[in-house]
């Protein structure tokens, strides 16, 4: 049994997609640690997780700086 034709099920892109959309960031060792992506596809990958990350971090600061500001005027 080969491994790039039955990879283990947290090698599976479904699983990858299901990773970040739960821990973020955190599942890039799993990218890393994958053998079926070049070094090439892990660059890529990493540089798209940590800019889709630090836009998600900037709209989370942004919301709770705008729902504070609210909030101090409700009061």
């Amino acid at each position: 049994m080969d491994n790039q034709e039955n990879p283990k099920w947290y090698f599976k892109t479904w699983s990858l997609v299901a990773s970040f959309l739960c821990i973020g960031p955190f599942m890039l060792p799993l990218v890393w640690a994958n053998p079926r992506f070049s070094k090439k596809a892990k660059i890529i990958i990493t540089v798209v997780v940590l800019v889709a990350t630090y836009i998600m971090t900037a709209l989370l600061v942004n919301s709770i700086k705008s729902i504070s500001s609210y909030y101090q005027l409700a009061f």
